[in-house]
């Protein structure tokens, strides 16, 4: 211990053990740099950021509004009411499901972590995958195991690599217990194939691996023909599904999350646990969230059109961005669900005279053009690749009107605001090569 004294005379004790270090997340450091580039005067586009960018649905603020005063803490799985809802919302997606399978908390990365914790273990993530499900298992004193996804489709890991790498990983002594899906995939944007879902489900029974599929944007695919590939169907018997109302509702502040588990022994068990860990982190998600969830899993036709909506103005705007970035030279996948896309300069990199990596890529465009993307290396992607996440949704307006009319506009690409950073998108994309390091 250090004792230091102060200007009135008396000491003070400071530790002197080291703590743990845990950065901040790579999606909220970037959203904090580009806020105070802002507050400085200095223009921004805001591309790094996973936020869904309209505003919450009256129906919504007035059903939480309605719940203020709610204030008990309730059953740790949630409200019979929100349980019930989550059931139904569920089985409308072709996965029956009972009230007593769902689990409420306080938003999906709270579930993840609670889920992570009471499986125990190593953890399959593809790679590049969300920066959460590799930061989340190192917090709860496991380690990731990263598995290449199939070209051109992110979220899920390449089922052969996935097999070879858990045999690999469990020979050289590791524990490793489950694997984290997402459909569709955030960075890319992109759905992986039903049959690709099927041979991950199968690998997974194979190997005895729990399986958690992050839905929280099953109801954003751009074509609503494309279904997504439900790994509740494939292994019903090890499969968690998790979903929040962050994303298809817009209400990521409220921190409101569900878990379906499996029914049978294991997913018995696992409630168990989960509701465990529950208890000892979040008592029980907030009364009033719980009330306006409850609402919005029932899916109201206004908040099916609003959904819709969204749906349709994520591709639009996601669409347009990807011409932008083809025009400059870049390769870019087909965005496909969700407001994100994932680019990869590689053609640009002679131009790009001395940005040897996508940190330093970032950086360029950051530092010198104020525009804030993710390099794909936060999300385990190859660090010397020029592939970044690009998030469009806060394009859509600075203001509540703005973010409306985009909703309403049959094409929100031409919308005066949106226009203009698309605009800026292009001037910046043309001057990298001349500003490369």
């Amino acid at each position: 211990m250090s004792v230091s004294v102060v200007s009135d005379g008396t000491s003070t004790t400071d530790p002197s053990f080291s703590l743990r270090p845990v950065p901040l997340s790579p999606t909220l450091a970037v959203n904090e740099a580009l806020d105070r580039r802002r507050r400085a005067g200095a223009p921004v586009l805001p591309l790094g950021f996973g936020e869904a960018g309209i505003p919450v649905h009256p129906l919504l603020t007035e059903a939480l509004a309605s719940a203020a005063g709610r204030g008990a803490y309730g059953p740790v799985a949630g409200s019979p009411e929100l349980r019930a809802a989550a059931a139904g919302y569920w089985t409308r997606r072709d996965l029956p499901t009972d009230p007593g399978q769902v689990v409420a908390g306080p938003g999906s990365k709270a579930l993840l972590f609670g889920l992570l914790t009471a499986l125990g273990g190593d953890v399959v993530v593809p790679a590049p995958s969300w920066v959460t499900y590799a930061a989340q298992t190192a917090l709860a004193g496991a380690a990731p195991v990263r598995v290449p996804t199939p070209p051109g489709e992110g979220g899920v890991p390449d089922p052969a690599a996935l097999a070879a790498a858990v045999t690999r990983a469990r020979a050289g002594g590791r524990t490793v217990r489950a694997v984290v899906l997402t459909l569709p995939d955030n960075p890319t944007g992109t759905l992986a194939r039903p049959e690709t879902v099927s041979r991950v489900c199968a690998a997974a029974r194979d190997l005895d691996l729990a399986v958690i599929s992050d839905e929280i944007y099953g109801d954003l695919v751009h074509d609503p023909s494309s279904p997504v590939p439900r790994a509740a169907l494939c292994a019903p018997e090890r499969t968690v599904v998790t979903t929040a109302l962050s994303k298809q509702f817009a209400a990521g502040g409220w921190r409101i999350g569900v878990a379906r588990l499996p029914d049978g022994p294991f997913g018995r068990a696992l409630r168990t646990s989960l509701l465990g860990v529950g208890s000892e982190i979040w008592s029980s998600a907030p009364a009033p969230m719980q009330h306006a969830a409850a609402l919005a899993l029932s899916e109201p036709p206004e908040l099916a059109e609003r959904v819709d909506r969204s749906r349709r103005l994520h591709a639009a705007v996601a669409r347009a961005v990807a011409l932008r970035f083809r025009a400059a030279g870049a390769l870019v996948p087909e965005p496909a669900a969700a407001f994100y896309l994932y680019p990869d300069l590689e053609p640009l990199r002679d131009a790009l005279a001395g940005v040897r990596t996508g940190a330093e890529l970032a950086s360029l465009l950051l530092e010198r053009h104020g525009v804030g993307v993710l390099p794909g290396a936060v999300f385990g992607d190859d660090p010397r690749a020029l592939r970044m996440r690009v998030a469009p949704s806060l394009l859509y307006g600075a203001t509540d009107e703005h973010r409306l009319a985009a909703l309403a506009a049959p094409d929100p690409a031409a919308l005066p605001w949106i226009a203009g950073a698309l605009d800026r998108l292009s001037d910046v994309l043309a001057e990298l090569p001349r500003h490369g390091r």
